[in-house]
């Protein structure tokens, strides 16, 4: 009897990673990366006659890149990140120390890029994978057993890419870290006390970050307009009011692709970055935002999912962590888009422009993927 090759034998075992790919996320990572691709083009091509494309040039780059960064960590057992967390840490802040000096470059009043040609890279994206990582290592060695000298640890490790994008300044990036690091330690077994006192003295940090001269005055604007949307004196309750105004106009079923007038004429500011879900619900209307804002409940849930499936605790931390950077990065764009969250320039994952951003989402979802794929291995 002729024996059957390794190939053959891995394909057909029941356990192999090949057969445990979850066609569901995979369908909404690919769902919302086409919606990106129309919403940035549309935000981006111009009145005519003629069409501007080199926005849905580098959206088409940036995803092609993403998805090969994705299928590459699911090669990778996920195990063998648990060795790399803290060298790839150690990489990030190195780079996010590098971009504050004279090789970083400066846009829109923020020390956040390096510049390469015509594209530009912000380490502070790559901070959110590193915490991810370094925290799930972390936890998962503590095995839910977490005093206060380890209580510090954790603080201590999340602080320090805190605090090199808060100085750069770049508020909405900070937050989404304080947002992942309070989702995996209160899933890692932090006690309620601490859970309490890290949760008030966030609140005290904000109040005075917001009086403090490390936020510029227009920066400062930007994160209380929506307190006061009638005080037309800055020009963040300005893009305020042209968001809510595209938003107005797509009615239930929208205006029709490319014929949205805030979208088409480039009304709102920013639009295919921090606004981009007014895009959306302007040429689409209420059915086509609902759509995908419930194609992203159906990935977070998806996430949640395969955080309980997986094999081992490292897992489980990576997947919170990444569940959060999705859920709240959603939540905080849609609701500054409606004027009913501070405007922090956090994108829609997977939608927004953005080279950094798109790559650092699929790499994320890419190790979602790896713990779905390995749990019975």
């Amino acid at each position: 009897m002729l024996s059957r090759s390794p190939s053959t034998r891995y394909r057909r075992d029941p356990a192999s990673p090949l057969h445990h790919i979850d066609p569901i996320l995979i369908g909404c990572v690919g769902f919302l990366a086409l919606v990106g691709i129309v919403a940035v083009y549309s935000s981006t091509r111009g009145p005519g006659p003629t069409y501007a494309t080199s926005y849905l040039f580098k959206q088409f780059l940036f995803i092609s890149v993403g998805v090969g960064v994705m299928a590459m960590l699911t090669t990778i057992d996920y195990r063998k990140l648990h060795d790399w967390a803290w060298a790839f840490y150690g990489s990030t802040i190195v780079l996010l120390v590098l971009v504050l000096s004279p090789v970083g470059s400066q846009s829109n009043g923020a020390q956040s890029w390096f510049s390469v040609g015509p594209f530009q890279m912000q380490p502070a994206e790559f901070a959110k994978i590193a915490l991810i990582g370094v925290l799930a290592f972390l936890l998962s060695e503590y095995r839910g057993e977490i005093d206060l000298r380890r209580v510090l640890t954790l603080l201590g490790t999340a602080a320090v890419p805190m605090l090199l994008i808060l100085v750069q300044p770049d508020l909405g990036l900070t937050l989404v870290l304080v947002v992942i690091m309070m989702a995996m330690l209160l899933v890692g077994g932090l006690p309620t006390r601490y859970i309490l006192g890290l949760s008030a003295a966030g609140v005290v940090g904000v109040f005075l970050l917001l009086n403090s001269p490390v936020l510029q005055d227009y920066q400062r604007a930007r994160l209380t307009a929506f307190i006061n949307p009638t005080d037309r004196s800055t020009s963040a309750v300005y893009n305020i009011q042209q968001s809510q105004q595209a938003i107005a106009n797509g009615g239930v079923t929208g205006t029709g692709l490319f014929d949205g007038p805030q979208t088409k004429l480039g009304f709102v500011p920013e639009q295919e970055t921090d606004f981009i879900f007014t895009a959306v619900a302007e040429q689409f209307g209420f059915l086509g935002a609902g759509l995908l804002l419930a194609v992203y409940g159906l990935l977070c849930w998806r996430i949640w999912r395969i955080a309980h499936l997986a094999r081992d605790t490292f897992g489980t931390y990576l997947c919170i962590g990444v569940l959060a950077m999705f859920a709240f990065s959603a939540f905080e764009n849609v609701g500054m888009a409606m004027g009913i969250m501070p405007v922090t320039g956090i994108p829609l994952l997977l939608i927004s422009a953005g080279g950094s951003s798109i790559i650092t989402s699929f790499a994320a979802l890419g190790m979602v993927l790896n713990v779905h794929m390995r749990r019975f291995r």
